[in-house]
């Protein structure tokens, strides 16, 4: 990692932070998210772990139009919001990177005691994780994807509201 100018960074954030959000701001263009699509190396080992193991029903499973052999199958993820995947048989693809532009985490909103329960779950099926803050639940799915499970409410984290 290169030095960085921590006092830099945090004078740019503050002065984003006063020139972009707004009092009085618009509202939103969008409805919400309908789906994330992500890939994954197994269809069947994707849909053990997130209706087997976090519980997220499986909604739908059908072939992708946009190539021949894969599977293109959502997941429910609550309030409305689906979490999709796609496999690419024969593409050979390498395993998951962050990169620019790529995918950090997901972070999933669940109560406190779903998420007492789920990291239970964790517990029993092997699944390393990391917990922050008492309400987060940072691991990895099957693919490399990193997930979140965050037990503070929508538009809030850590005791902010960022909505």
């Amino acid at each position: 990692m290169t030095d960085i100018d921590l006092d830099a960074i945090a004078a740019k954030r503050d002065r984003l932070q006063a020139e972009y959000i707004t009092a009085g701001r618009p509202p939103t263009s969008a409805r919400g998210i309908h789906h994330t699509a992500l890939m994954c190396s197994d269809v069947e080992q994707t849909i053990r772990f997130y209706q087997g193991v976090l519980e997220f029903p499986l909604t739908d499973l059908f072939g992708n139009r946009d190539y021949q052999g894969s599977t293109h199958f959502f997941f429910d993820v609550g309030n409305g919001n689906l979490l999709a995947f796609f496999d690419f048989p024969g593409l050979d693809l390498g395993p998951y990177q962050e990169v620019l532009g790529g995918i950090n985490h997901i972070a999933i909103s669940v109560t406190k005691e779903k998420w007492d329960y789920l990291r239970g779950k964790l517990d029993a099926e092997g699944v390393a994780y990391q917990e922050a803050s008492g309400t987060s639940l940072y691991f990895r799915d099957p693919d490399g994807v990193r997930l979140e499970l965050l037990a503070d409410p929508l538009g809030e984290m850590y005791g902010t509201k960022v909505l």
